[in-house]
């Protein structure tokens, strides 16, 4: 089955808040085996909204409709509800007494607006809203199901969790849909969308279909496929899963079930370094704090992170890490001999088992010839050796940020694996 969201109100469409309701349903829909085939927001306008029912009416079996309920004067989807279903609005008793009780539990009177929040399309199933005073509706035309809901997100999610999808489910035979994402670092899309292109044109037949989804540092690898049967669908994609550990399993850190939220490096890294009750410190300069602000991030990071400097200037450098003058003289501060120094004192220093330092040219400015914006050293140091490899990256600075802390990170993880690190 087929489904679209519609989210209404301007707010939305000038930026003003974030559309979380629709990333929210389209995981429900999505774990019951409905499949959402458009998403739009629509503006507070009267022709926008009855174009927007009925082309959605062409395109899917249920329409889920967030906004536009409230009490005030622009809230006008219920008007237009009613208008789509050619039904008028009328009073229902059982509502008004949700929305008395609602204003008299806190004290409240209610006033004529509250009072036409019981006024709900003559024909539609009333869906109860505890959490607040704006009912859902749901009503059917020909064979598509339209069911409105408020904006207020726990108000939604509510309605949603205990009636909504309960019903659909208790209604409606559904196929299951199965997604899987792989977790690559270390190889740009275009790279690695050649390195699979044999496997990848082989997932057609087997009803699989691939996203890349690719963010500063890594991609992230979707296979999503459905059936009737969900222990046969998750074993095909499974399958593919492991053929595709064996072409690119030196770039695969990690796995992400739908649903779910997804492990980040600094989890998976902090993870091994916690169940080996070691500890890491990290000398950043190009990143300025970044990777250590992802560590403490997580709670219960001081069990593994003992604590971090930021080196901008080379005095720093060489006051608090004791990197030689001569290496700035004959090298540089972004070099390998410099981040080497870095990650080896900032292990001293800090007392830790493990420790990264980063130096670079984040940019827009700084670049040269011999070392353009983008080039970023990262030394990893380890109770047995210290490593450093050379990067080339990009112009955007906040990329270039993310991009060296996502790269040091999952050196490190092979470093505590003793995985082969590959330039």
């Amino acid at each position: 089955m087929h489904a679209e969201i519609l989210t209404i109100g301007d707010e939305i469409l000038i930026g003003q808040i974030t559309n979380t309701n629709s990333v929210w349903i389209a995981q429900k829909l999505n774990l019951m085996g409905i499949k959402v085939v458009h998403m739009a927001s629509v503006s507070d306008d009267k022709e926008a909204i009855l174009k927007a029912f009925s082309d959605a009416q062409q395109r899917s079996d249920f329409v889920f409709i967030t906004g536009g309920l409230g009490p005030t004067k622009d809230d006008i989807t219920k008007k237009l509800f009613a208008e789509y279903f050619n039904t008028i609005l009328e009073l229902d008793a059982q509502v008004l007494a949700h929305v008395k009780s609602f204003f008299d539990k806190r004290g409240r009177e209610m006033n004529e607006a509250n009072r036409q929040q019981a006024m709900v399309p003559k024909g539609c199933l009333v869906i109860h809203n505890q959490s607040g005073t704006a009912s859902g509706m749901w009503m059917q035309k020909e064979n598509t199901v339209f069911i409105s809901m408020p904006g207020v997100p726990y108000e939604m999610r509510d309605m949603m969790s205990n009636i909504i999808l309960p019903k659909i489910r208790a209604e409606n035979k559904l196929e299951h849909i199965f997604h899987k994402t792989v977790l690559t670092q270390g190889l740009g899309e275009s790279f690695l969308a050649e390195k699979i292109a044999k496997w990848e044109d082989n997932l057609a037949a087997k009803n699989i279909k691939l996203a890349y989804l690719p963010q500063p540092g890594m991609v992230r690898l979707r296979l999503s496929t459905s059936g009737n049967d969900f222990d046969t669908i998750k074993k095909t994609v499974e399958k593919e899963i492991g053929i595709l550990k064996i072409l690119i399993s030196e770039y695969i850190f990690g796995y992400e079930e739908y649903g779910e939220e997804p492990p980040s490096l600094e989890k998976i890294v902090s993870e091994l370094l916690r169940e080996r009750k070691q500890r890491i410190s990290l000398a950043e300069s190009c990143t300025g704090g970044y990777i250590a602000s992802l560590f403490t991030g997580i709670a219960g990071s001081s069990e593994i992170f003992n604590g971090a400097v930021v080196p901008y200037h080379n005095n720093i450098k060489h006051e608090l890490l004791k990197v030689d003058h001569s290496v700035f003289e004959q090298h540089g501060a972004v070099s390998k001999e410099c981040v080497l120094q870095m990650a080896e004192h900032a292990k001293v220093k800090f007392h830790s088992d493990y420790s990264i330092a980063t130096s670079g040219i984040a940019g827009p400015a700084g670049g040269t010839p011999e070392k353009p914006v983008g080039t970023v050293w990262i030394a990893i140091s380890t109770p047995e050796k210290t490593i450093a490899m050379r990067f080339i990256f990009g112009y955007d600075r906040q990329r270039n940020i993310k991009m060296t802390a996502a790269t040091a990170l999952n050196m490190l993880r092979k470093m505590i694996l003793k995985e082969e690190l590959k330039d």
